[in-house]
């Protein structure tokens, strides 16, 4: 049975002291809602496997609530401090080599020598884990590959009853999953694009990001962090990408003012920006496609999507849920 807690101060006393047992509790970032667990208790960290069906060689991103805390758990050159100084709190992912000292267990990292850490910026989750005390391992709050969740019933449609508790937070304001930067070894590199632009992050670098590596296949066994999967963030329906003309019975995703021809003849329609904001579009874009993808259609059909500043982390994300399942 899944516990639903109010977010207060009863209810996040109650899901810090679930979590201390070794509990699941899933909670709202200022990104999606996240499913959190110990991530110094493997067998609270196989929760989370467990309950979204994840592949245990895709590693976890354990949240923190400031940057000394992080700094117990990973070794921070001066491209991830000054990294974290500049977005944290807030929707970055760092990837940095392991800290000799960390508790944080192996099976969050997938076996690597590398731990991906955030500080999160939504007040709730702060305050989560000031009183947990510890690295909460959390990816989002789904069944593996399925669409990320912005709103509290998109995690009880997916995993009511196989999690201890949900905080429900309301909608989150980003809406897509943090930025994620390796720092290793002298070098950064974009794994993740996501809810920090990659024009923002080099300015702080003040030189360019190396691109993101291919997507993993469902079988790799070295993914470096969450969401390289080809596949991933999937709705039931198949998602057409690029679509200028939509055919009849088709689900559509808008963005902008314009109308492909055929739009008369749909399912349902749903626009990420009527203005073409992908800030917006951004915070809308899982909502959507849950939406979408409840109509029944048996396609989403997304028009085009300019590849500009958030834009980037969007069409990672249809690129993956249009990916071959």
């Amino acid at each position: 049975m899944t516990e639903l807690l109010t977010a207060n101060e009863g209810g996040i006393a109650r899901a810090a002291d679930l979590l201390r047992r070794g509990g699941t509790v899933a909670f709202p970032t200022e990104t999606v809602y996240g499913l959190g667990a110990d991530a110094t208790n493997a067998r609270a960290v196989a929760g989370i496997y467990a309950a979204k069906e994840r592949p245990s060689f895709n590693p976890l991103i354990s949240h923190l609530p400031d940057l000394a805390a992080a700094q117990a758990h990973g070794r921070f050159d001066a491209d991830a401090t000054a990294l974290a100084e500049a977005f944290w709190p807030g929707p970055l992912t760092l990837v940095v080599p392991k800290a000799a000292g960390s508790a944080i267990c192996d099976l969050v990292s997938a076996g690597l020598d590398t731990v991906a850490l955030r500080v999160p910026a939504h007040p709730l989750a702060h305050d989560l884990l000031r009183r947990v005390g510890r690295p909460v391992a959390a990816p989002s709050a789904n069944r593996s590959g399925r669409i990320s969740p912005t709103q509290a019933d998109h995690v009880l449609a997916d995993l009511i009853g196989r999690i201890d508790a949900l905080i429900d937070g309301g909608s989150t304001q980003v809406g897509l999953e943090s930025t994620i930067v390796a720092c290793i070894d002298g070098h950064v590199r974009l794994l993740r694009p996501g809810g920090v632009p990659r024009e923002a992050i080099e300015g702080v670098l003040g030189r360019r990001l190396a691109a993101p590596p291919a997507a993993a296949s469902e079988t790799e066994a070295s993914v470096l962090a969450p969401g390289m999967l080809a596949s991933h963030y999937a709705p039931r329906a198949k998602v057409r990408l690029d679509a200028r003309t939509i055919e009849a019975g088709e689900a559509v995703l808008l963005f902008g003012p314009g109308r492909p021809r055929g739009l008369d003849a749909a399912a349902a329609v749903l626009n990420l920006s009527r203005h073409g904001d992908p800030v917006e579009a951004a915070a809308h874009l899982f909502a959507h496609l849950h939406a979408l993808d409840a109509s029944g259609a048996a396609t989403i059909a997304v028009v085009p999507i300019p590849d500009k500043g958030l834009g980037e982390a969007i069409n990672d994300r249809l690129r993956r849920a249009a990916a071959p399942r």
